[in-house]
């Protein structure tokens, strides 16, 4: 049976209160989460008797207003990038805003007023916590008032089940995913390097000097981005490879195969596994998305941003496990499509599920 704790957890400049909502279970395994962002805060675990939290993030609401990684946020209308910034929508084209890129020519995460610069609404739920917001018409260059739901709620087996729901009054773009950065030695560990990773894919989307996918699906055999066979995140992130070389490490969204999920998951796909030996815990990852965004936190620490527990966060510190749409999805047809009909109801799942390797 689940716990649930509600507490202030800081204010927004304009002075509305941001709250932390705890969720515990039987076992002690406790998940915090704010109403800014509907971010995910904590992921706390009894390891060998002592609580092991494995998200990276900040102590206080403010520090997150602050924060630019999308830490633990639910990021959208878009996640990833989207070339130009150019979509066409119901045969009229729009114009995204332009808020990366090297030259700020490219759009990513739903702009700076995205989903995760919001403060949320929260319904306490059975099992958890229910995040409502809305997006008005033309925000971020989005055509249509957009209404986001998403839910977290904790088992008692420590699984994290996210449940997403999207509405628009406009044909609209609609590709939400979380951007929390876990790390399995817990938050102050140095890097994720050691960590193990399978990833349930045969293929990804190759991109370019600006993280863009220009319409490729490659296969990963004999190359670097193989995670059919579990291996170590640091064996090969420096390869000479271009994909690498280019990202400065992992941050490519690989193609699901669509194998299933274990019970109670079975509706889910599996997408990837990340295992970290010295602590003996295995992170799960089961979705109804069609690829996973793996990134390894390579642009943590360009400059310096303080933590919690007043730590500086570190270049390679966390990874990330996206489930989304393809990044760049509109420039490239043949790619699924992240649109939302008007009036319809978008709905998605993803579980990151705490386990003992």
């Amino acid at each position: 049976m689940t716990e649930l704790k509600m507490e202030p957890f800081g204010m927004m400049p304009g002075g509305d209160r941001i709250d932390l909502y705890t969720l515990t279970n039987e076992r002690g395994t406790r998940v915090a989460v704010t109403t800014y962002g509907a971010r995910l805060v904590k992921f706390e675990r009894l390891v060998k008797g002592t609580p092991l939290d494995i998200v990276l993030g900040y102590d206080t609401g403010e520090d997150y207003v602050a924060d630019t990684a999308s830490m633990g946020a639910v990021v959208g209308r878009h996640a990833n990038r989207i070339a130009g910034g150019r979509v066409t929508i119901a045969g009229r084209p729009y114009q995204l805003e332009l808020n990366t890129g090297s030259k700020k020519q490219n759009h990513i995460h739903g702009g700076t007023r995205g989903l995760h610069y919001h403060l949320w609404t929260a319904q306490i739920v059975e099992g958890g916590v229910e995040f409502t917001v809305i997006s008005p018409d033309g925000e971020g260059g989005y055509p249509g008032n957009f209404e986001a739901k998403v839910t977290y709620r904790l088992t008692d087996d420590d699984a994290l089940i996210i449940s997403y729901r999207a509405i628009s009054d406009a044909d609209t773009i609609c590709n939400l995913t979380n951007h929390t950065y876990f790390n399995l030695e817990g938050w102050a560990a140095e890097s994720v390097l050691d960590h193990t990773a399978e990833i349930f894919a045969d293929e990804f989307t190759w991109t370019d000097a600006e993280s863009l996918p220009d319409g490729r699906i490659l296969p990963v055999v004999g190359t670097p981005m193989d995670f059919t066979t579990p291996h170590r995140i640091g064996e090969r992130i420096d390869a000479d490879y271009d994909q690498l070389q280019m990202a400065g490490g992992y941050d490519h969204n690989w193609v699901l195969r669509g194998d299933f999920a274990p019970e109670p998951y079975s509706h889910l796909k599996k997408a990837a596994r990340v295992t970290s030996e010295k602590t003996g815990l295995a992170l799960s990852c089961y979705t109804t998305q069609v690829g996973i965004q793996f990134y390894t936190g390579n642009a943590l620490g360009k400059k310096p941003v303080i933590g919690k527990g007043g730590r500086e966060m570190r270049r390679r510190g966390g990874f990330c496990l996206e489930t989304q749409f393809f990044p760049n999805a509109p420039a490239n047809p043949h790619f699924p499509q992240p649109i939302l009909k008007m009036d319809e109801v978008w709905t998605a799942e993803t579980v990151y599920k705490l386990d003992d390797v």
